[in-house]
């Protein structure tokens, strides 16, 4: 599907046999994510017409273990096939992008592995704490506010950092809900803004000393608003663009880079993996903390 909206007769369901145990474990998915970044892969060409098994991030619980570092009954979260009954060898186990919530949450938060202890809790707490490097008091926009990632964004940068934390949500209702439900201390509605210029305007609005901090999840229009707005010193973490998952090729984005150079301003790409990972900071350890908070 190169682009447009795929819909149900994309898919189907089908039935697998139960595999046995093997050397690695037997796990059960409980919940499964279907998220945004996985746009791009529908993009690509299927073998032979022969449909493409979907995977993505999950959480579950093994049934059975034949190693040492997991027991019955350990939750977890991984990247896996939606296959809701499957074995991972041990082989597979070294290459499988899977960690351990046991004592982290109860199996009736289970759902948190595909959320705050998940992928999108890992790219909040990276690119918020790492990338953009907060100091107290400063002020970040937050596109996708009312999403998976931009939601958590706002709570740790409020929550833990002190920062005036401004949202951008599609609708009156969602940008109400970012404020009450999350705690932010403005949203703009980007759907009331026709272009970039009004964007700008409305941002400026509720920031009007500009923005320390931008967490990019939209792109296009959002990203030229943001920079627009952007004070010396300004940073920028790139973790999605999702208002062109949907086209065959993205748009062209504007920017005029000469002006960076005087001000000091930082634009970085990441993707959740190193925190999610625990190559880089405690993420597991310090939102498993601050949910308890």
């Amino acid at each position: 599907v190169p682009e447009g909206m795929p819909g149900p007769e994309h898919f189907e369901v089908t039935d697998v046999l139960v595999p046995q145990l093997g050397d690695g474990i037997l796990v059960e998915l409980l919940t499964l994510s279907a998220d945004p970044y996985m746009r791009g892969g529908l993009k690509m060409p299927l073998k032979d017409g022969k449909p493409r098994r979907m995977a993505g991030y999950v959480s579950g619980r093994v049934l059975k273990s034949a190693v040492d570092d997991w027991v019955a009954g350990d939750l977890f979260g991984a990247s896996l096939p939606y296959v809701d009954v499957q074995a991972l060898s041990a082989e597979q186990l070294k290459n499988t992008q899977i960690w351990k919530l046991t004592g982290l949450i109860e199996e009736a938060d289970i759902s948190h592995g595909i959320g705050a202890m998940g992928m999108p809790g890992a790219t909040a707490y990276g690119g918020l704490i790492d990338v953009l490097r907060p100091n107290h008091g400063d002020t970040i926009w937050v596109s996708g506010a009312a999403g998976a990632v931009g939601s958590m964004v706002g709570q740790i940068a409020k929550n833990v950092y002190g920062c005036t934390v401004i949202g951008s949500a599609g609708g009156p209702e969602k940008c109400e809900y970012v404020c009450k439900a999350f705690g932010f201390d403005h949203c703009v509605d980007y759907k009331a803004c026709s272009s970039k210029k009004d964007l700008i305007v409305a941002l400026r609005k509720v920031a009007p000393n500009g923005i320390d901090m931008y967490f990019e999840n939209v792109g296009g229009m959002h990203f030229e608003a943001a920079m627009s707005c952007l004070k010396i010193g300004g940073r920028v973490a790139v973790c999605g663009t999702i208002s062109n998952y949907n086209d065959a090729r993205p748009p062209p984005t504007s920017i005029h880079i000469s002006n960076m150079i005087y001000s000091g301003q930082r634009i970085e790409g990441f993707v959740c993996t190193p925190w999610l990972s625990g190559a880089r900071g405690n993420f597991l350890q310090d939102m498993s903390k601050w949910i308890k908070e």
